[in-house]
């Protein structure tokens, strides 16, 4: 089975979020996509501090009429912090015939360099780069670290990256949504609306649990 694995705090879940899960299952013929939102996520601050059961709420709600999207809370039964190697060393360990496919937005990946054990993350799965607007494909070279880029080899036709283990970094063009939480929060924290920003079942639950009204 060819697995995505799409983490993030999900706060809230946004429909850029699903259309770039979208794009990466139908390009690269996943079986399933596992959204997976962080408990404890190590470069980000929880603004307002949302319960991550509240997080998990949201993206159940957004993904639950595809059939091909599928939610985890395993990081919320680990303690310390959410590392992204620990995660798919996990997934692995439980679905050893996977092939997995790890999605990082570019802006990320271009911080790789400071995520823990992030050597451990290239030999264990492949990637896909969901471009930001503007970002380029030669980007990918460009973000590696001094220390491992001889173990790369660059085909700029496939913009692919291929690790000495066998796996792939991947870019991805063409996600033309460029929505951030942080925004969809202000919107809600205003009593604005965030309609056609998250899917409407998520709208309503963060209207009727007003989880953002006393945000920030």
């Amino acid at each position: 089975m060819k697995t995505g694995i799409l983490g993030g705090t999900f706060n809230p879940v946004h429909v850029a979020h699903l259309r770039i899960a979208e794009e990466v299952r139908d390009t690269f013929a996943l079986d399933r996509v596992l959204f997976i939102p962080a408990a404890s996520p190590p470069h980000k601050a929880m603004e307002g501090e949302v319960p991550f059961e509240t997080r998990c709420a949201m993206v159940r709600l957004a993904t639950a009429d595809n059939h091909a999207f599928a939610v985890s809370d395993m990081e919320g039964g680990r303690p310390g912090k959410s590392y992204s190697v620990d995660t798919i060393r996990a997934l692995k360990e439980e679905y050893p015939g996977d092939e997995f496919f790890f999605i990082i937005g570019s802006d990320s990946f271009l911080d790789i360099g400071s995520w823990y054990d992030y050597e451990a993350i290239f030999a264990s799965c492949n990637l896909v780069v969901a471009a930001r607007p503007g970002a380029e494909a030669a980007d990918l070279l460009a973000a590696l670290p001094v220390a491992i880029t001889a173990q790369f080899c660059y085909y700029p036709a496939e913009k692919r990256l291929a690790h000495r283990s066998g796996y792939s970094v991947y870019w991805l063009a063409g996600v033309p949504l460029d929505i951030s939480s942080r925004s969809i929060r202000g919107l809600a924290r205003l009593g604005r609306s965030i309609r056609y920003l998250v899917p409407e079942a998520v709208e309503r639950y963060i209207n009727e649990q007003r989880i953002y009204a006393h945000d920030g």
